[in-house]
Parts: structure tokens; sequence; C-alpha cells
């Protein structure tokens, strides 16, 4: 089936406005599926299939003597999803729209329920800036409803992290992304995993969260096992060890979930957040 025909296609284009202050949308829309995507977007399309996008709709808007304005619109399958994928570029000021929000320089992003919604001036003014905003707010009230946030971020204790340093994930290319763990999935991240990473204040210094929940506490020993075969020899089975640089490496399992510190500054303070992680487990 071509994307276009895809039933979910009607309910994208429903929640896009026609116009706004002088852009207009042009005839036709375009959309593209987890196959299809990579005829749009080519190398970043693997980021949205990293989150299981499901459907992407793109409208152009014109106005004549400014720059043209693009809205991409993605059905992410799910809220958790759509956070997931809006996690994965944090940077820019606060928007104020949905449940999460950035603009830097022509780019409007936010997400609610199960839609990361991209809107795009190919050049900024102060006139285009308006303009993504006047397109923006309507969307944002036609989605109509908010989302919950995965559970797994309420794993990171409070205060650990500001909220532009917490990520969700299932892929290991994302969470190498954003912080680099090994060349080989030693975490056994996929589809049926979710994560969450989380850098504490002063850009990591107090060290590094990574939260994995498995199909099952089984999954969650064989990943530990496997972790600390190959990132923790030095460990002798302790579960933690201090690194060539003088920081300390600390991982533990809690039923389904596998919880790693990355470059604590103290033994302590290691053990310390795994405790605050496993209390947080339900």
């Amino acid at each position: 089936m071509n994307a276009s025909q895809d039933p979910s296609a009607g309910r994208l284009k429903s929640l896009l406005p026609s116009e706004a202050l002088g852009w207009k949308a042009e005839a036709s829309d375009h959309v593209y599926d987890r196959d299809s995507i990579f005829e749009y977007i080519d190398g970043a399309g693997e980021v949205y299939r990293a989150f299981n996008f499901r459907l992407l709709l793109s409208r152009r808007f014109h106005r004549d003597g400014k720059p043209d304005i693009i809205i991409d619109l993605f059905d992410m399958g799910s809220p958790a999803d759509a956070f997931g994928a809006f996690t994965h570029d944090l940077e820019g000021e606060d928007a104020g729209l949905g449940q999460g929000s950035n603009y830097k320089g022509g780019l409007l992003t936010f997400w609610r329920d199960s839609c990361l919604v991209c809107l795009f001036a190919e050049g900024e003014t102060v006139e285009t800036k308006e303009a993504l905003f006047a397109l923006a707010k309507p969307i944002a009230a036609a989605i109509g409803r908010d989302g919950a946030k995965p559970a797994l971020i309420g794993l990171v204790p409070a205060g650990f992290a500001p909220s532009n340093e917490i990520r969700y994930l299932h892929s290991p290319v994302i969470l190498n992304y954003h912080y680099f763990v090994s060349s080989e999935n030693i975490l056994g991240l996929g589809p049926d995993t979710e994560a969450v990473l989380a850098k504490s204040a002063d850009k990591g210094r107090n060290g590094v969260l990574v939260a994995v929940r498995y199909r099952g506490p089984a999954e969650a020993a064989a990943a530990l096992a496997r972790f600390a075969k190959e990132y923790m020899r030095d460990s002798g089975g302790a579960g933690i060890m201090r690194a060539g640089d003088g920081t300390w490496t600390a991982a533990r399992q809690t039923k389904d979930v596998l919880a790693v510190v990355f470059h604590a500054p103290t033994d302590a303070a290691a053990n310390d957040l795994l405790n605050k992680v496993a209390e947080a487990i339900k």
C-alpha cells in the first residue's frame, strides 16, 4: 500500500492548518512510511525509525517574496516514542508548546501525545518566526490531548539531571550518539527494550546514568552478565570498578531493569545512585 493511502494519513492531514499570516499550503502533501522516508530524509531517517515511527506527513507553505515554511508531522505510534524522538535534539529555547518544545534558528519542534511536529523556515526572519508559531499553535490544539511520558524516566532520581539531559531511547546507535558505551551492543538494546540516559548537572561530571528495562528479569540478568564481562573485566564480579580516569562505574540489576552508572566521582556516589534507582523500581 502506498503511504498516502494509509488510513492514518487522513488524520494527520486534518491536524494541519491550510494557512497562517499569509503563508498558504501548496496543493499537495507528501506522505512517507518507514520504507519511503529515505526518499525525503536520507541519513536522518534512521533516527525516526529508531523510535518506531509509523508515518510522516510533510506540507509546504508559500508566501510570495518570503522564505517557504515546511511542516513535518510524524505519527510516532506512541507518546513514549514521540517523547523519545523529541529528546534526541534538545537544543534551543523552550517554545511553550505541546508537552515539550524547542525553537532554534528557524526550527520549531514540539511533541504532544503520539505526534512529533517539526516546523522549519527556509530563512529565519521576524516574520517567519511569527508564522511558525501561528502554524504550530492550532496543530497542538488539534492533537487534542496529552500522552503519558515513559514511566522509565521516573527512575532518574529527582535533582540528578536537568530535563535537557534526559533522553529516552531503544537503539544502541542513539545511545552512542549521546554517550558512547561500546561499538558492540553490549547492553542488548533493541525494539523490545527501552532505556533512559541521564547526564548529571555540570555536563555529567557527577555521573551518567543508563537504565534499561527488558522483557523480564532473565533478560536483565543476561545483560548484566554480558556488560560485566565486556565492560567491567576488572571488577572481579563486584559490580563496581574504578576506571582509568579515577571515576567509578557500577551496574546493578533490579527485577527487569539493569542500571549502570558511569563516571561517578566516588564509589559511594555510584552506589547511592544505584540505590535510588532500585528504590524507584516497582
